[in-house]
């Protein structure tokens, strides 16, 4: 295994650098578009896939969610619940899992930020299925997905989508947001890359 490909890997790193950063805007425009309608007549319930130590997980909560966190890593799990700003929540639920291996129930909202694309290509088609399968009528999913033009591509274990897979994805979905970012930046471990990354909110119809 190369260096650089260790590294992206290195999830203990990664959360240390990033988990008390704000929520992503993605899971905001998710919850904000939840409010402005009609209240539920029970508590809406979301799953995190690939939560890390909680950065969005903090933000459902605060909104009144109920939320199911999942991750692959222990580590991630364990600075989830020792974060000072969440203390003990009988609404908070969490899974040591591969997203590809974990069973969840129907939920209102599923976000995924910046984990999906870690997904292998071979398994992404049937977690994606699951996933809007998942969804409740009128549910939603937020998260980022990569481009075709990543310089990741190629690399072992990684999806990455063109438009044309992209559209053919969320077919039948009402997209609520959909931005393309591409430019040249850095890991949030201070390495040089291309970015190419879908940021995408999707609603199921009613």
């Amino acid at each position: 295994m190369s260096g650089q490909v260790k590294e992206e890997r290195d999830w203990p790193s990664y959360y240390a650098k990033t988990g008390f950063r704000p929520p992503r805007a993605t899971l905001l425009r998710a919850l904000d578009a939840f409010e402005a309608e009609a209240p539920a007549d029970r508590p809406r319930f979301a799953v995190d896939l690939g939560c890390g130590n909680g950065r969005d997980v903090v933000e459902m909560l605060r909104r009144g969610w109920r939320v199911l966190a999942i991750d692959a890593e222990q580590s991630a799990i364990d600075g989830l619940l020792a974060r000072p700003d969440l203390p003990p929540d009988p609404r908070l639920e969490t899974l040591v899992s591969r997203f590809e291996d974990a069973d969840w129930p129907a939920a209102d909202l599923v976000n995924s930020s910046f984990a999906l694309p870690f997904c292998p290509p071979d398994r992404f088609p049937e977690l994606w299925r699951r996933i809007i399968a998942s969804l409740r009528p009128g549910g939603r999913f937020s998260g980022q997905l990569f481009g075709d033009r990543d310089s990741w591509v190629g690399r072992q274990g990684i999806t990455f989508l063109s438009r044309t897979q992209l559209d053919a994805i969320l077919d039948r979905l009402t997209i609520e947001h959909l931005e393309e970012e591409e430019d040249d930046g850095t890991t949030p471990r201070g390495t040089p890359k291309h970015w190419h990354i879908w940021h995408i909110v999707v609603r199921k119809p009613n």
